[in-house]
């Protein structure tokens, strides 16, 4: 990360303002972060990853770039997490250090997925973890924070009330307004009208599903498709949704009792998780449902249901491996069915539908979104954002979680709704926004982007890199081993020219030989003197190859001259 200019990310700010900071999420989907600032310090919202996009090329996870506060990690007075989800708190074990390993604030199943997280970086020791109560207010610095209940694809999600010296924050996290949630913890619209009377200055609002009209549908009428699904379905049953959607595990579970089927977990993720939110008491199993591996294969299949993780056909998931033929314990035959219970994530659809293949090769039946009830978002649709707009009354509206144009969308609908232009404002990472008793402002963007994590590399990997890797990835690689005398400029060896990845050896060697027939004139042309600048050279022998190239074949691989001197 590079060192932050001061003069824009420490301007001074009046002891009745707040300065609203946002690292992420806004104009993307994930890398979920946001800063709110007053005089005496900083809170941050969220801490989220973003998967890779298709053009990142052997990049794991996507993480934001925290340049603009890493050098004022002192302020730091508390980190909020809305819910568990990975866009939201899948950062943390990569930037928790650079922080300054700042109090976390959360719910109990929000902090049981990050304590696994924890763990398995060696951090656990050094983070508090604080567990908080809904509707009671906490003091963080100079900020009063108050947790409410925000009903998700995720159990124990929040939204915040934030009060600042400038007026009170509400911030909705991820939610719906589900009327019939399955654990009868709906988004608590009480707490959000009684925000709305005592006055806000600033609402943020998920903007994720602005575009879909009317309202999400209810978590119940999944449990009320797999009810009606499960008696109808052959052979075993494999049943993939996310590790973290517990209201779906619960649901999967109990219509697997009415069918009389056995349930065996598969997936680290899974198990994992599974085994948190039963011993928080979020998940209710009885133990004479859940098998193993061992007992699975005493079983009849139309006896059994399989509970894993991979329905967004990620590459060593379990299901992958299991429609690959690549499991070591579970294979599909045919006649059994597979359900892929959770929506199609965009970029992701390739994937699935190659996973969908797979499976319907082995002889499997294969129910998923388009074809099947079988999966409800957890984002508000219009009408439940207009519900809430109505119901907080903010002075200002700032829409986040989500692309670019899901902003602008969600600033359009408050606009419509009487909320003037300049009230209902859209901003991009990076944008500090100034609210105070004068109004409002903008100031010079700070710097933000994204750190890209390659294995043990955090931040190694930038776009350079990324863009060398589609260069070979579209065009292959030429590399040219040259050994000239280092006195006289003289060839003592090659050139030698290897490709991968460039075109099949068999048709190569006529063009390569013409090659280095070009390579060898040029060296003839230059002076001895002209020799001794070895840079010089390699940008010659990449000049000559690059023309050749692309004039007998129209390709550009990259080429890599390596020059010895002997």
């Amino acid at each position: 990360m590079s060192i932050p200019n001061h003069s824009e990310t420490t301007r001074p700010l009046h002891p009745d303002a707040v300065r609203i900071l946002p690292l992420g999420g806004l104009g993307e989907i994930g890398l979920n972060m946001m800063v709110i600032e007053a005089a005496g310090g900083l809170l941050i919202i969220d801490c989220g990853l973003m998967f890779p996009e298709a053009y990142m090329l052997g990049i794991d996870l996507v993480i934001p770039d925290i340049t603009a506060i890493v050098e004022r990690k002192d302020e730091i007075r508390g980190l909020l997490l809305t819910h568990g989800h990975e866009d939201h708190i899948g950062a943390i074990p990569f930037l928790i250090e650079a922080l300054g390993f700042p109090p976390i604030y959360s719910s109990p199943l929000t902090l049981g997925l990050l304590d696994n997280k924890l763990e398995e970086h060696q951090l656990k020791s050094r983070v508090t973890c604080r567990s908080i109560k809904v509707r009671e207010p906490i003091e963080i610095g100079p900020f009063e924070v108050e947790f409410f209940r925000a009903a998700h694809s995720i159990v124990d999600g929040c939204g915040l009330a934030i009060r600042t010296p400038a007026g009170l924050i509400v911030h909705t996290g991820d939610f719906k307004l589900d009327p019939t949630p399955v654990d009868n913890q709906p988004t608590d619209l009480g707490r959000l009208a009684s925000y709305g009377e005592e006055g806000v200055l600033l609402l943020f609002s998920d903007s994720t599903n602005v575009e879909n009209t009317g309202q999400t549908l209810s978590e119940r009428t999944v449990g009320d498709a797999l009810n009606d699904l499960l008696p109808r379905c052959t052979g075993k049953i494999l049943v993939a949704t996310f590790s973290s959607n517990i209201h779906r595990i619960q649901q999967i579970v109990n219509a697997a009792i009415k069918a009389e089927r056995k349930v065996m977990v598969s997936g680290r993720s899974m198990v994992s998780n599974i085994a948190i939110a039963r011993q928080l008491g979020y998940l209710t199993i009885p133990d004479d449902i859940l098998i193993d591996l061992r007992q699975m294969r005493d079983m009849p299949s139309e006896q059994v249901l399989i509970l894993t993780t991979g329905s967004q056909g990620e590459p060593l998931s379990s299901l992958s491996r299991i429609a690959m033929d690549d499991h070591k314990q579970i294979s599909i035959e045919p006649g059994d069915t597979v359900i892929l219970s959770s929506k199609f994530i965009p970029g992701n659809e390739r994937a699935i539908t190659h996973l969908i293949n797979h499976l319907y090769r082995r002889g499997a039946e294969v129910h998923y979104e388009t074809t099947s009830e079988i999966h409800v978002s957890g984002h508000a649709s219009q009408n439940e954002l207009k519900t809430v707009l109505n119901l907080v009354k903010p002075k200002y509206f700032v829409p986040v979680h989500g692309e670019y144009r899901h902003l602008v969308k969600h600033a359009q609908l408050a606009q419509s709704m009487g909320w003037q232009a300049d009230r209902a404002i859209v901003i991009s990472n990076g944008t500090p926004l100034v609210f105070s008793e004068n109004g409002h402002h903008v100031e010079p963007k700070a710097e933000t982007g994204r750190v890209f994590i390659d294995g043990k590399g955090v931040g190694d990997v930038g776009e350079m890199e990324l863009r060398d890797r589609r260069h070979l990835a579209n065009h292959g690689l030429v590399i040219v081993f040259l050994a000239l005398n280092q006195n006289n400029g003289a060839i003592v060896s090659g050139p030698e020219i290897i490709t991968r990845g460039f075109i099949p050896e068999e048709e190569s060697e006529e063009l390569l030989s013409e090659a280095r027939e070009r390579i060898c004139q040029m060296l003839e042309e230059h002076s001895p003197a002209a020799m001794a600048d070895w840079e010089e050279l390699r940008v010659e022998v990449r000049k000559i190859l690059r023309r050749l190239f692309n004039k007998t074949m129209a390709r550009r691989p990259l080429i890599l001259p390596v020059i010895m001197e002997l």
